[in-house]
């Protein structure tokens, strides 16, 4: 299957007005003013940090960034830092990994990393640590670029800058949900935190500001006792392993929205464009109040296969329907994600872990990337000798799990 296409906050009015300084306060006596000619602006209040799979500590959020110097500014280096303790670094891009992560409003690359007056940018950050590392409770982030300068040597002239911008709060308590699905061999397809993948850089402007309803959403596949995604004709449905597989609730919750009366896309391709909208774009689906102030939203399922209404009340692991191939999708799966309002598209991707999941295995990207069609082959050569129990982990990018109540 190629990787398939399907989506915080960005108010440009307010970008000059935010963050326009040096050393942001850190509660220590503030700094001197600095000009700080390229403005970075969190998208989000807060980032959560979640355990992975890969047994490594993580933090996923955009920075935006605006230009308000007719001199235009060319990054050079952007690094996270603890706001406590500025020196200590928890990531850093630059070169070619720093332009990897830098996006249009449109969430196209940009081609180069240099910045012009007036213009914004989004910028990728995923952080990881290892497990043992301590987290800080907020973090800053250093910048280093050509641009301009006050008084500066030459109006229009570049100089070397460097400063601490754009605080950013993080939260430990990630809410712990039950498993969507049951059974082995699911792989989490399109997962986190690929700068590159389907669902991590698609930024989406929708009710008048730009969401990454998406950033943590996951593509579940199921492999057969022989490893395959699917056997036979790829263009039939009943051929993939996971097609009709029980779609369970992850916590107790109440339904908040429905849709079921879609067709099966044909595998193999994506339904025409003009034919999608906002409504339709996921195909049959249903939205979930898991409490908290937070929604799970599960979409592609089959026709005349959801069991729940708006206004119901579901328990964990209780069925709400059936997996299928509806909406825009080129293959059969379970689109799930968490987010913070009850919108699919129009609100902000929110990490979760799972109380329990078996690690069976893992997929490398190149053996994904290889695949003729992206979902035929055989999968399970990277399949663990012993599966692994993981309590309270978020399944990364292309893990193999098995999923089961303990």
């Amino acid at each position: 299957m190629r990787r398939m296409k399907t989506t915080y906050y960005l108010l440009l009015a307010f970008v000059f007005g935010i963050c326009a300084c040096g050393i942001l306060s850190t509660g220590a006596p503030s700094a001197a003013d600095e000009l700080t000619p390229l403005v970075v602006v969190p998208m989000n209040a807060n980032t959560g940090v979640f355990m992975g799979t890969d047994g490594r500590l993580h933090m996923v959020y955009e920075l935006v960034l605006t230009n308000a110097s007719g001199t235009p500014a060319t990054l050079q280096k952007i690094e996270v830092v603890d706001a406590s303790n500025l020196a200590k670094s928890l990531a850093s891009f630059e070169g070619a990994e720093l332009l990897a992560r830098l996006r249009t409003n449109g969430n196209s690359a940009p081609g180069n990393a240099t910045i012009e007056f007036n213009g914004t940018r989004l910028f990728l950050i995923d952080v990881a640590i290892e497990a043992t590392a301590r987290v800080p409770d907020r973090v800053m982030h250093h910048m280093e670029l050509m641009g301009g300068g006050a008084p500066g040597p030459k109006p229009g002239t570049p100089v070397a800058l460097k400063y601490n911008v754009a605080p950013l709060r993080v939260i430990q308590n990630i809410i712990r949900i039950g498993p969507p699905l049951a059974g082995k061999g699911w792989v989490a397809v399109n997962g986190c935190c690929a700068v590159n993948g389907a669902h991590r850089a698609t930024g989406l402007p929708v009710n008048g500001r730009i969401y990454f309803a998406q950033r943590f959403a996951i593509d579940w596949m199921q492999l057969d006792q022989d490893g395959r995604m699917v056997h036979g004709d790829v263009a039939d449905v009943h051929n993939y392993t996971n097609y009709g597989a029980d779609i369970l609730a992850v916590a107790d919750a109440k339904v908040v929205s429905t849709l079921d009366g879609l067709e099966d896309q044909k595998p193999g391709t994506l339904p025409d464009p003009a034919t999608i909208n906002l409504e339709n774009v996921d195909g049959n689906h249903v939205v979930l109040d898991i409490g908290e102030g937070l929604y799970a939203f599960y979409a592609h399922m089959e026709k005349g296969s959801v069991l729940v209404k708006p206004g119901e009340k579901v328990t964990r692991g209780q069925v709400l329907g059936k997996l299928g191939n509806t909406g825009n999708t080129s293959a059969p799966h379970l689109h799930f994600q968490v987010m913070g309002t009850p919108s699919p598209l129009g609100s902000n991707g929110v990490p979760y872990v799972m109380d329990l999941v078996t690690v069976e295995g893992q997929i490398t990207e190149a053996q994904f990337a290889a695949a003729p069609t992206g979902v035929e082959g055989v999968w399970n050569q990277g399949m663990l000798p012993k599966p692994s129990e993981r309590h309270g982990p978020f399944p990364m990018e292309l893990v193999i799990v098995g999923f089961g109540e303990k």
